[in-house]
């Protein structure tokens, strides 16, 4: 016969002092693994969903970045003339030969300076970018210095509002437009007009290649022939994957740091947990004692203290949660370490962060309950009602 829930309700109820520390203890551990987690699933979101499975991206072999890559203007021709290659309404190859070069801008809040990355884009830059629209001004005219700026870049940085003026290059380019990128990593950038970004900053060769493929089922033959022609030095990667590549080493220090600390800090949570339970138990040794005269097992009562401690965890998982939630308001920024400019992303939490964190909450109630649970059901009858 089990013990009615009633009973482990009114004894967290009784305890509130208690309790309450407890569950908060457990609830900020929550926290701390919900903010990771979310952390590292805005970082993903946002450089993953720059990309799309149409999209390929060229560039040198084993260049890893765009920053790191070369390509000259023959090689970019062979690229775009591919016959996996979508043509335009205009009957115009859909690529754009990209160029990219790091530039230091001041930040409005701070007056310190980051790396900022601009990107050259040809004339279907914008096309092949469905998810990139202008918010603010317009857009950049062909063989022009203007420039459009990533609302996340016109938001944190100084000159980079429409009808500013930027200095760099050796030449002073105006911000004739804000572009919303839907929170992707193009909103931490700065485009302008390829052709006069080599100019200004005397490059000779293009960084990357954008072209939107006739069908994402052709990628693998366009690959196989781009890496196998002899005249070429390159490789291709759906933009989705590429892009999914460069979160690689935050996402994984972002992580790996993130499971140090909730370790760090569960322990303590355990360990408060434990203390919880073990007065718990002490201080109803003769109720436990009665409950074994009127033919409760000792499975039941250990039930019956695991269960308490669950709901304890289960207490800490929601409130944490509900913390963790208010982070999607903010917006952080930090360092790329594959392209070596600052990206900024927001915390995401989806039913899977949920599901992660309450389990992690239940898994510290558990640990945290089992041993006061398994000695308050080895208490002896006769021992608890003498301590009465």
């Amino acid at each position: 016969m089990p013990i009615p829930l009633s009973y482990t309700l009114r004894n967290l109820a009784a305890r509130k002092l208690t309790t309450l520390l407890t569950s908060g203890g457990m609830a900020l551990v929550v926290f701390v693994f919900a903010t990771v987690l979310m952390l590292e699933e805005g970082l993903r979101k946002t450089l993953v969903e720059t990309g799309s499975m149409d999209n390929a991206v060229v560039t040198r072999r084993s260049a890893g970045t765009e920053v790191q890559s070369v390509i000259d203007r023959e090689q970019a021709a062979i690229v775009e003339n591919q016959p996996e290659v979508a043509n335009g309404i205009d009957g115009a190859r859909l690529a754009s030969k990209e160029t990219i070069v790091l530039i230091s801008l001041v930040k409005r809040d701070s007056d310190k300076a980051s790396n900022v990355l601009i990107r050259g884009v040809g004339q279907k830059g914008i096309e092949l970018r469905p998810q990139v629209g202008i918010v603010e001004g317009r857009m950049f005219s062909p063989g022009s210095a203007e420039i459009i700026a990533g609302k996340s870049i016109a938001e944190r940085y100084h000159g980079a509002r429409v009808g500013e003026i930027l200095r760099f290059g050796q030449r002073e380019w105006t911000v004739v437009g804000i572009m919303d990128a839907g929170r992707t990593g193009f909103d931490s950038e700065i485009w302008g007009d390829a052709d006069q970004l080599m100019q200004a900053f005397r490059r000779p060769v293009y960084s990357s290649v954008i072209v939107k493929l006739n069908d994402a089922r052709g990628f693998s033959a366009f690959k196989n022939r781009i890496e196998a022609d002899p005249r070429l030095t390159l490789e291709a990667k759906q933009e989705n994957v590429f892009y999914a590549e460069q979160s690689k080493v935050l996402a994984n220090f972002i992580r790996y740091l993130g499971l140090i600390l909730s370790i760090i800090f569960s322990i303590g949570a355990i360990i408060g947990a434990m203390i919880t339970m073990y007065a718990s138990v002490a201080h109803r040794t003769t109720e436990i004692g009665t409950l074994r005269a009127l033919g409760f097992r000792r499975a039941t009562i250990l039930l019956t203290f695991l269960i308490e401690a669950l709901m304890l965890g289960a207490a800490g998982g929601v409130v944490g949660l509900i913390l963790a939630s208010f982070m999607q308001f903010f917006t952080i920024s930090t360092m790329n370490w594959q392209s070596f400019s600052e990206l900024a992303f927001s915390f995401t939490l989806n039913a899977a962060i949920i599901a992660k964190s309450l389990a992690f909450a239940l898994i510290m109630g558990v640990v945290g309950g089992v041993l006061p649970a398994a000695r308050a059901a080895r208490l002896d009858i006769v021992d608890s009602l003498r301590a009465a």
